[in-house]
């Protein structure tokens, strides 16, 4: 691979795991695919970068999962939209005097949610891909 694409791809998993730690503290906004596209592109750009993330202790086993697997239990895709759609609920709520926020983390949360819903499920047990 040429240098410029993995400096490219190194830059993009960079981004890419900023707005998973972004999506922590966001509402709505969806952690899980965006640390799977940093490890993607890593992969491709930084092997170094790559085996960080990979014995990273908070999604090290995440990401060596979904590298095994391609796919998310179904219980930690519940577990996800279940986290995004009480904290954009409640964000929603306090900011009732702010219909555009309301609006904005609305949007948000129901990327986030598509985009989760989108990733194939495994169910606990199976090594198929399905779609939820």
């Amino acid at each position: 691979m040429k240098p410029i694409y993995k400096i490219l791809f190194t830059l993009s998993g960079v981004l890419a795991l900023v707005l998973g730690m972004i999506g922590i503290i966001v509402p709505g906004l969806p952690t899980t695919p965006f640390i799977l596209l940093a490890a993607y592109c890593f992969a491709k750009g930084s092997q170094r970068l790559h085996l960080r993330l990979l014995n990273h202790p908070w999604c090290g086993a995440l990401i060596r999962d979904w590298e095994r697997h391609r796919s998310l239990p179904l219980r930690l895709k519940y577990l996800v939209i279940g986290m995004m759609l009480l904290t954009s609920g409640l964000s929603i709520w306090q900011l009732s005097s702010k219909p555009w926020a309301q609006v904005s983390i609305l949007v948000v949360a129901l990327i986030g949610t598509i985009t989760v819903i989108r990733i194939p499920t495994r169910r606990s047990g199976t090594e198929g891909t399905n779609k939820l």
